[in-house]
């Protein structure tokens, strides 16, 4: 659409004549889809589709991750005007992207909800969009890789995370955001071997066969040279991002569930992310936002940003082929 008339366009999440382009509105005001997309379950001609999965009963300490969804789409309200810095390019203009708005389920029905959101990323990935997924706790990850491997085959995981979240649990009932890696891997859905975690900083008596790159090693020897690591390790092989929030060190992200000192700057996650790119990203998910512990709103600013680069690294190999 015309500058102009982008400007004249009320609650665009809604009105907007064209889903591409950047949006012009306020951001103290109007609907707060993710980037000012538009709200949509139709999915024809859709690239990625963007979902709020507003699920917390799998935490072990704090809840209040419900609320991510809603806190990083208006957190993402200001960063709708103009395109990514660094980048070089304007995924939102060069590409279909929509806000799906928050999968439904009956919060009152926990064991139900693994399988409904698998058949819920099912739904997006049948269309031909991928999904880049607003948490919610980290438990939503593994039936979210359910749905991508069931389309895809097994993919590599490349996670940031101040946890390993591989704590061992063969009870197939139990849903826990500390094991559903562990899980992952017992299911096949991700080759360990072929898997990163970065800024871990936590121990685990079995950390299975994941490439760990801890925070201290990012802090030693900077972005730029653990994300050469990280794409060498990689390579070409497909690959779902998960960023669980607390990969930042509280003083960036203090509105998350099981926070821990020492972890990343803002400007080292912004710079990881953004020399990484070129990796085959399927699809991704930013989890952990716990705004009751953040009355300030930086955590749900972070987690915003973080979606956003996903869907620039996701954006970067669909228009570099």
């Amino acid at each position: 659409m015309a500058l102009e008339d982008a400007k004249r366009e009320i609650d665009a999440a809604f009105t907007r004549s064209d889903p591409r382009g950047l949006a012009y509105e306020n951001a103290f005001a109007g609907a707060t889809s993710f980037l000012r997309r538009r709200y949509t379950k139709d999915l024809t001609g859709v690239d990625l589709a963007v979902t709020g999965i507003p699920f917390d009963q799998a935490v072990t300490n704090r809840p209040g991750t419900r609320l991510g969804p809603r806190a990083i789409r208006e957190a993402a309200t200001l960063q709708a005007f103009d395109a990514p810095y660094g980048w070089g390019f304007d995924p939102v203009s060069e590409f279909t992207v929509v806000d799906y708005g928050d999968m439904a389920f009956d919060y009152a029905q926990v064991p139900d909800f693994p399988a409904a959101l698998t058949a819920h990323i099912e739904t997006i990935l049948a269309s031909g969009a991928a999904s880049l997924c607003l948490g919610g706790d980290h438990s939503i990850s593994l039936p979210i890789l359910r749905a991508y491997v069931a389309k895809f085959g097994p993919v590599s995981l490349l996670q940031f995370d101040a946890h390993t979240d591989t704590w061992e649990d063969d009870d197939k009932t139990r849903i826990d955001h500390g094991t559903i890696f562990y899980k992952a891997v017992k299911e096949g859905l991700i080759d360990d071997k072929t898997s990163v975690q970065v800024g871990i900083r936590t121990d685990n008596p079995d950390p299975l066969g994941f490439h760990i790159i801890d925070a201290r090693a990012v802090h030693e020897r900077g972005p730029a040279s653990v994300a050469a690591e990280i794409r060498e390790f990689l390579g070409d092989r497909p690959t779902y991002l998960t960023f669980d929030i607390d990969c930042l060190d509280p003083a960036y992200a203090p509105g998350t569930g099981t926070p821990v000192w020492g972890g990343l700057t803002s400007a080292q996650a912004a710079r990881l992310l953004r020399d990484i790119a070129g990796i085959n990203i399927l699809g991704g998910d930013v989890v952990e936002v716990s705004p009751p512990f953040d009355p300030a709103g930086i955590t749900a600013v972070a987690g915003a940003h973080v979606a956003y680069e996903i869907l620039c690294l996701w954006a970067w190999n669909k228009r570099n082929g």
